[in-house]
């Protein structure tokens, strides 16, 4: 195979995108939130009258200095009615306002790094608009039976509404909950269930602890009547709960879990990172589907009773698998801040074809990525804006949850997979979680793990596939010369040249094609806008593919 100026035009494509990671390293706004304090623990204490929907909030916020003395401090809180704010244990109120999502105190005295300063919130909520959701029992109309719940819905930025709190992902911290339940409910929290108490009017007293550092957007709670399933994969103890007359079904949804938790274990190296993994199907959560708050995943109930269906069983299971891997990628070693959202995102929707191609085999596994490929370009179609994987524009909103972030995320990982190896793959995946156990994530970290594993220079893989938006859009072209018995394949890239989309993508293609002697492969090493390579050919051929073993899937070809 012949490329003409192949050694030039990779000089020139490397440089080109050499400058414009200058440019962008230039142009890159700092989307971290400023810290000036370290929140240490969170105890959440929360009760309840469902009738009036009224939370009655009590929260000790443990916090130290991180750099010079604190004698005041800012914390988020929307909507919360405070009638106490005070050092934990102290019997004087401090001087606090409340204003614009946020609660200011003037501490007691100057706190210095090292100190652990301790603020006690006694609060109300009534009828909450975010955060804390109270779902009424199913009536006599409803399809689909449930009990009254109330339920927690955090991500991205809404901790804020239900405790006061450095509500951004960068800040992680050790909580615990006490949940007051009604009577007749059990209620469901983070981390290992410490006690219940039955209190003499009837409710139940929750004490939940988990000791390690999580995420605002992870802390939740479930109340309601609930059956409970359990299982155990070695010594981490299963929950599932379910609606009573719906116990069959939850089972069926959740039971490939333990095979699940047994490969991502055995792929990444790294043992499941909690205590107890719980799963609780609720009502009233379809806009979520599911969501991955820590050691306790809560999932929208209709979506789990497509488990009844046989059409329904890859649903279910996408949505299991993809929840459960956020245990790894969110929970343990979350994005920094929320431009880097498709390192949870993304590495979560990737692991959903990792478990099929566990289950049933690499074709299911690339017609997954091929069902992402789809998705992701009917999202840019829609669009009305469009974003690298790492988004410059975001914001700690909903607009954050789109296809770039979940499908083109979880296809560029398959990608940065078939560019380095698989075993380079998992190696640089385990370097990367073992470095930042517990801890905060960019891209660079996943970039610098990836290379250190290949021995590879990843900077055009980044530069193209995550700090740059769009997708490559190849026109294929191919002239057969019977004297010379040569083929000619030109590929353009179509792809318009605006909003940051490469002009050009470094695209390692393989094309196949078909002559009466079989079917020959070769690589196309393309680093330029248009390329004409020629392969020799023995006879016209009677058919060309492009890419048939989609190593590279997120592109369109269009054979002229």
């Amino acid at each position: 195979m012949k490329s003409t100026f192949k050694n030039v035009s990779h000089i020139v494509v490397t440089a080109v995108l050499f400058v414009a990671a200058l440019q962008l390293a230039a142009q890159t706004p700092n989307l971290d939130r400023p810290r000036v304090y370290d929140v240490k623990n969170y105890v959440i204490r929360v009760s309840f009258d469902r009738e009036k929907r009224l939370v009655y909030g009590d929260t000790t916020v443990e916090l130290t200095p991180i750099n010079s003395e604190l004698s005041s401090l800012e914390l988020d809180a929307v909507d919360l009615n405070f009638t106490s704010v005070r050092l934990d244990g102290a019997s004087k109120d401090l001087l606090f306002t409340s204003s614009n999502g946020r609660v200011n105190v003037k501490l007691d005295r100057p706190y210095t790094p090292g100190e652990v300063a301790a603020i006690r919130f006694k609060y109300t909520i009534r009828d909450p608009k975010k955060g804390i959701y109270f779902i009424a029992p199913s009536g006599p109309k409803d399809k689909l039976r449930h009990p009254a719940q109330i339920w927690t819905q955090n991500e991205p930025e809404d901790a804020r509404y239900w405790f006061p709190s450095f509500d951004f992902p960068s800040d992680k911290a050790t909580s615990e909950e006490f949940i007051t339940a009604p009577k007749g409910d059990l209620a469901i929290g983070n981390g290992r269930l410490v006690e219940s108490k039955l209190n003499r009017d009837g409710t139940t007293l929750y004490h939940f602890k988990m000791d390690v550092p999580h995420s605002t957007y992870l802390t939740s709670f479930v109340v309601g009547d609930f059956a409970k399933l359990t299982a155990k994969h070695n010594d981490v103890p299963l929950a599932f709960y379910a609606y009573k007359d719906r116990e069959k079904v939850a089972g069926t949804a959740f039971s490939r879990t333990k095979e699940m938790m047994a490969n991502y274990e055995s792929l990444t190296g790294i043992p499941f990172p909690f205590a107890k993994y719980d799963q609780i199907m609720v009502s009233g959560f379809t806009e979520f589907e599911g969501m991955e708050n820590v050691t306790a995943t809560t999932l929208a109930d209709n979506d789990i009773l497509f488990a009844e269906y046989p059409f329904g069983k890859l649903i279910v299971e996408d949505l299991v698998s993809h929840e459960l891997a956020h245990s790894w990628f969110g929970d343990m070693v979350t994005c920094r801040n929320w431009s880097e959202l498709w390192l949870n995102e993304g590495f979560a929707t990737f692991m959903e074809a990792v478990t099929r191609e566990k289950l049933y085999g690499r074709e299911n596994y690339l017609q997954k990525l091929s069902e992402d490929r789809d998705e992701y370009f009917i999202g840019e179609a829609m669009a009305k804006t469009h974003h690298a994987l790492r988004n410059l524009t975001a914001k700690g909103d909903n607009s954050l949850f789109d296809a770039t972030t979940y499908q083109k995320g979880g296809l560029v990982l398959h990608m940065l997979r078939e560019t380095v190896g698989d075993a380079n793959f998992w190696k640089a995946v385990n370097i990367y979680l073992t470095r930042h156990k517990y801890d905060t994530v960019t891209s660079a970290d996943l970039q610098q793990a990836m290379e250190e594993a290949s021995g590879q220079n990843l900077q055009w893989f980044f530069d193209q596939w995550v700090y740059a938006p769009g997708y490559p859009k190849l026109e294929v072209g191919q002239i057969y010369d019977e004297n010379s018995h040569q083929l000619k394949v030109t590929i353009d890239q179509v792809q318009k040249e605006d909003g940051g989309v490469p002009s050009a993508y470094r695209l390692p293609l393989e094309v196949t094609f078909t002559t009466p002697s079989g079917s020959v492969n070769h690589l196309l090493n393309i680093t330029q806008r248009s390329e004409t390579f020629s392969i020799d050919a023995s006879a016209k051929p009677t058919k060309l593919e492009v890419d048939k073993n989609e190593k590279v899937p997120l592109k369109s070809v269009k054979i002229k």
